[in-house]
């Protein structure tokens, strides 16, 4: 059974007391792209293309995640995340790899004793063994606030159903998770909550141990961490998919203040059950050619008409504003159209000679805030001699994708409800 309950104030009493940490200054941490030679996931029998092709594929296979965010607590579709975090959950710190996913509102891990897990290929977390692990009962406070919680020998279970069939289930409890900051410091948070997994039915594989979600929701690490890092996150993606591996970071607190030269910002606008960060985009520019985000598009082009996504490669648009945007693009460039091998992506053109593909400026409208995005955020070389724009049409919801983030210093403070934008050479952050 699904229970949502407005507990907005009991909530933040609990977390002031369970998450009494300050972190003078804020902190930093790193956070390592799936394809990056420096993942555990990183496949060395793949060629670099072939990378961008299963991710550009992990984008439209899992868009439909978006589309019914009632009916599980993270409606991520588990295989798809972009993004790996080290940290550590128990007491002694036992080390993890977590998906990081600002499209779902819980973390969880596989525990042991496992009665149905995926293949993990690294140590799997045994409770037993923490001196800090509790479970939750059925009656407190943060049980009841969870989405598809359930109950089992008085013990509080949480429940995901993911838009691929697969799903994760178990205690749902308090421990303490560390997190590794770049200062080579550790950052402990006692009593976060987490989903200790046993029955995990996903598409995983190796050593990545779960989710750790960044959206909305009472116990995603955001919300549990609120009052420590004054309700503020950042991030800075580095260029992915090229030879220098840069690692992105993920900044906490006063560490994720997004100010100065360039900075632009745009309301988060609130949803019912917020799970996903929606912003307004009101307009796409391409050099004079101004595309409105219109009537017949998604939501009505009213406000929150797109999630902003860290997890999701591409940026996925409805029909009629994608027409009109790849229409504006290819009437300024000039270079051979051919068909993108892999046939995912429908604006391509040949760059195997020495004319160069000059890409024009598009500019993204936000509510209050325009972004300019450049070649490194609009196309992407999905085989030798191929470049494709990297949008694409979408029946389900708009998502603004992280390719189209490199090089943004994105920065959240969900206490005002505003996100900012700063352009930032990310790999030298």
């Amino acid at each position: 059974m699904i229970r949502y309950t407005c507990l907005a104030l009991v909530l933040l009493c609990f977390y002031k007391t369970c998450l009494s940490v300050h972190v003078n200054g804020g902190f930093s941490v790193e956070i390592i792209h799936r394809d990056s030679s420096a993942s555990p996931l990183y496949n060395s029998k793949e060629n670099k293309y072939q990378r961008v092709v299963n991710a550009v594929r992990r984008s439209i296979n899992h868009a439909s995640r978006f589309a019914s965010p009632n009916t599980a607590q993270g409606t991520v579709t588990p295989d798809r995340g972009e993004y790996l975090l080290t940290y550590a959950v128990g007491t002694p710190p036992f080390n993890l790899y977590g998906i990081v996913d600002t499209g779902s509102d819980i973390v969880w891990l596989q525990c042991q004793p496992c009665k149905t897990c995926y293949n993990q290929t690294t140590p799997i977390f045994d409770p037993s063994k923490s001196n800090t692990y509790k479970p939750l009962s059925c009656s407190s406070t943060t049980c009841k606030s969870v989405r598809s919680s359930g109950c089992s020998n008085q013990s509080c279970q949480y429940s995901i159903n993911y838009g691929d069939g697969s799903h994760s289930e178990g205690d749902l409890s308090v421990d303490t998770l560390t997190l590794s900051s770049t200062d080579g410091s550790p950052v402990k948070f006692p009593n976060t909550v987490v989903g200790c997994g046993t029955d995990n039915t996903v598409s995983f594989q190796g050593k990545s141990s779960g989710i750790v979600g960044l959206g909305g929701g009472p116990v995603s690490l955001i919300s549990q961490m609120r009052s420590s890092i004054a309700g503020k996150f950042s991030y800075c993606l580095a260029p992915m998919f090229t030879e220098s591996n840069s690692p992105s970071k993920l900044n906490f607190g006063e560490a994720a203040a997004v100010s100065g030269s360039g900075t632009v910002t745009t309301p988060i606008v609130p949803q019912d059950q917020q799970i996903f960060y929606y912003l307004t985009l009101e307009a796409f520019s391409v050099g004079n050619k101004r595309i409105e985000f219109g009537s017949s598009s998604l939501k009505s082009g009213g406000e929150g008409n797109i999630i902003i996504d860290s997890g999701t490669t591409l940026t996925l648009l409805p029909n009629d504003v994608y027409s009109n945007l790849e229409s504006a693009v290819a009437a300024q460039i000039k270079l051979k159209r051919i068909n993108d091998p892999s046939q995912l992506l429908n604006l391509c053109y040949d760059v195997s000679s020495d004319d160069k593909l000059e890409v024009p400026v598009i500019t993204a409208h936000f509510s209050g805030a325009d972004v300019q995005l450049n070649a490194i955020n609009i196309f992407v070389q999905v085989s030798e001699g191929v470049a494709c724009l990297a949008f694409r049409s979408s029946d389900t919801d708009a998502i603004f994708g992280n390719l189209a983030q490199q090089n943004l210093l994105v920065g959240y403070d969900i206490k005002n409800n505003v996100l900012s934008f700063k352009p930032t050479d990310c790999s030298k952050q």
